[in-house]
């Protein structure tokens, strides 16, 4: 086997909310690998400062400010990459928000954001960019599940909803398109050491003592963890992979947990 399989040189990645956070880790990667970085946020400030910190990484990234759920917005700007930077090798869905609230304190309008935005999104930008990578009969599509596209917890009722509708949507796009050669795959991280997280990982915090006791690696992942599943996913390695979510979570969804005497 040669390493070439896993090159992404002259390939193009446009990764959604990838201004920050696990999305900038993997957009990293990717550029690491030799991909040209696209990015997109819908706040034009927060996507300026991405762009230096990649610059500061020595990645020369592009970026688009524009709303994942605004079909009209996504079409046009999926053109203008098309016609200006050139073919949208591997979209990864990656924009994402998460609202912690009991099912009976949530308004319906909470709810409908958040599946707007975390299932609604991928759908629409998988179905602006899907349609040049069937004429060019050839895409990655990796979208950005969660442990929640499999099991539940208290408060994240219309996110856990979302991402097992991704899943699905996931599986449902690679049965699709395969006969176009896209693989549409996604990612499912576990908990990871953010500056979001960085309030709850100390030493005697509960959820801190929480997952370390319930993940077998016994640790937080940290974003640099999730760069070889994104690789592999967009390569021609994973030329055969399709409709699978590879679960990036230090196997904490491969076991019920330690026993109360361990």
């Amino acid at each position: 086997m040669s390493l070439s399989l896993f090159d992404l040189t002259g390939k193009t990645a446009l990764l959604t909310g990838a201004t920050h956070g696990l999305g900038m880790s993997m957009a990293t990667g990717l550029a690491a690998a030799g991909a040209q970085i696209i990015v997109n946020d819908v706040s034009r400030e927060k996507l300026e400062a991405a762009l230096a910190e990649y610059a500061s990484k020595g990645i020369n990234a592009l970026g688009y400010v524009f709303d994942v759920t605004d079909e009209t917005a996504v079409k046009r700007t999926i053109k203008e990459i098309e016609t200006q930077v050139g073919p949208v090798d591997i979209l990864v869905n990656n924009a994402g928000i998460i609202k912690r609230i009991p099912v009976v304190d949530m308004e319906v309008a909470d709810w409908e954001t958040v599946i707007r935005i975390d299932l609604t999104g991928p759908f629409i930008m998988s179905k602006a960019v899907g349609k040049y990578m069937i004429r060019r009969n050839a895409g990655k599509i990796i979208n950005i599940c969660s442990m929640m596209s499999e099991v539940g917890r208290e408060t994240v009722s219309a996110y856990a909803a979302a991402k097992g509708g991704l899943k699905m949507l996931t599986k449902n796009l690679a049965t699709e398109w395969a006969r176009f050669n896209i693989q549409v795959n996604g990612i499912g991280p576990g908990y990871f050491a953010t500056t979001q997280t960085a309030a709850i990982r100390v030493d005697g915090h509960p959820f801190n003592d929480f997952i370390l006791s319930r993940t077998p690696a016994a640790r937080w992942g940290e974003p640099e963890d999730l760069q070889g599943a994104t690789i592999f996913l967009s390569s021609k390695a994973s030329d055969f992979v399709s409709g699978h979510i590879l679960y990036v979570d230090g196997g904490i969804l491969a076991t019920l947990g330690k026993a109360a005497n361990e």
